[in-house]
C-alpha cells in the first residue's frame, strides 16, 4: 500500500504518461524528479491499481486465439484479426494485415521473399503504400505478370528481384534449361538468404486461383484432388498431412522447391477463409510456415479440427496442447 505522498505523485506520473503522452525524460523534468524515481512510480500506479488494462472482448478473443494456434500448430508467432462482415473483402482484410506484420517485423533494408496468389499481390500494394522504407522484394516463382498488374505504381520504387519466366512451362525439358540459366540461379540464391518470406495458400476447390488465373486447367485440378490434393503453396500440391504430391505439373513449374520452406527463416503464411481451413491446416502439419496471418472465424475453425483430431486419436502429440 502506498503512502498518501508516494500515491499522489504516482498518479500524476500515470496521468502524463498515459493521458498526455510524455515521455519518462519530460515527465522527470515536470515533476522535478530522476527519471529512475519515474519508473518506479509508473511501476507502483500499475501494482496499486491506479492504473488499470482493460481490452475489449474481441481482443482478448484474438489474443486468445493467437496463443492457441502458436500452440496447437508449433508456430513461432500469428496474427488473427476480425473477420469482416462482409466476407468478400476478407482478401483485402487479410493481405492489410500481412502488410501490417511485415512492416513491423522486417529490418530496415531487408529482404523479403514473396509467392503468388491474390493475397500476397493484394499485401504488396498495401506495402508499398504504408512503408517508408525501401524494401527488396524476391519472387520465390516464376509468373512476373502475375505481379505486377494489380500493384500500385508506387510499388515500383521497391527493389524488385523478379524470376524471369513463367509459373509453368511447357515441358520438364524446358523448366531444366530455364533453372540452368544464371538469371535465374541468382534469384534462387536470394531466397536462401531473405530476411522473410511470405506465401500465400491455395485450395484445391472451384474457383481456385490456379483456377482463375489460368494457371492450371480444370480437368488437371480434377485430377489432382483425386490424388489427394487439398491445397497448394507456391504452385506445390499437397495432401491432408501436408505430403506433397508428385504431379506431371510439378515437373514443369518454375518454383522454390516446398521443402526448403522448412529451413528458411519467418515463413508466413498468409490465407482465410472456410473454403480454406483443410489447406491450411495440411500446410501447418507438414511445418512449412513459422507465422500464419488469418482471420477469427478461420483461427477457430482451425482450432477446432486440432480438437476433433486429438478426440479421434489424431497422431500429432502437439495437437493436444490447445485448450
Amino acid at each position: 500500500m502506498l503512502d498518501e505522498k508516494t500515491y499522489t505523485l504516482a498518479t500524476k506520473a500515470a496521468w502524463y504518461y498515459y493521458m498526455e503522452n510524455y515521455t519518462q525524460h519530460q515527465i522527470a523534468e515536470a515533476m522535478g524528479l530522476s527519471r529512475a524515481k519515474v519508473i518506479r512510480l509508473l511501476e507502483d500506479a500499475k501494482t496499486d491499481g491506479i492504473i488499470q488494462f482493460n481490452f475489449r472482448k474481441d481482443d482478448s478473443t484474438r489474443v486468445s486465439l493467437e496463443k492457441n494456434l502458436i500452440a496447437a500448430y508449433g508456430l513461432n508467432d500469428a496474427f488473427v484479426v476480425p473477420t469482416p462482415l462482409n466476407e468478400a473483402t476478407l482478401t483485402h482484410t487479410i493481405s492489410r494485415a500481412a502488410a501490417l506484420y511485415v512492416s513491423d517485423h522486417l529490418r530496415p533494408g531487408g529482404y523479403l521473399n514473396i509467392g503468388y496468389g491474390d493475397t500476397v499481390s493484394s499485401m504488396l500494394g498495401y506495402l508499398a503504400k504504408e512503408h517508408e522504407d525501401p524494401i527488396n522484394v524476391v519472387s520465390m516463382t516464376g509468373g512476373v505478370s502475375y505481379y505486377l498488374p494489380s500493384v500500385s505504381s508506387t510499388a515500383y520504387a521497391m527493389h524488385l528481384f523478379l524470376i524471369p519466366s513463367p509459373l509453368i512451362v511447357s515441358s520438364s525439358e524446358v523448366r531444366d534449361a530455364l533453372l540452368g540459366e544464371k538469371s535465374i540461379q541468382e534469384i534462387y540464391a536470394m531466397t536462401e538468404h531473405a530476411d522473410m518470406s511470405v506465401v500465400g495458400i491455395g485450395a484445391a476447390v472451384e474457383g481456385a486461383t490456379v483456377l482463375r488465373n489460368g494457371i492450371i486447367r480444370e480437368s488437371e485440378l480434377a485430377i489432382l484432388k483425386m490424388q489427394g490434393s487439398v491445397g497448394d503453396v507456391l504452385n506445390h500440391f499437397y495432401d491432408s498431412e501436408g505430403n506433397p504430391i508428385t504431379t506431371e505439373i510439378e515437373n514443369r513449374t518454375i518454383s522454390t522447391d516446398i521443402e526448403k520452406l522448412r529451413t528458411m527463416k519467418n515463413v508466413v503464411g498468409v490465407a482465410g477463409g472456410s473454403e480454406k481451413v483443410a489447406a491450411i491446416k495440411a500446410v501447418l502439419r507438414g511445418g512449412y510456415l513459422n507465422v500464419l496471418v488469418t482471420d477469427s472465424k478461420t483461427a477457430e475453425e482451425l482450432l477446432l479440427l486440432t480438437h476433433q483430431t486429438y478426440k479421434s486419436g489424431g497422431s500429432n502429440g502437439y495437437l493436444s496442447s490447445c485448450t
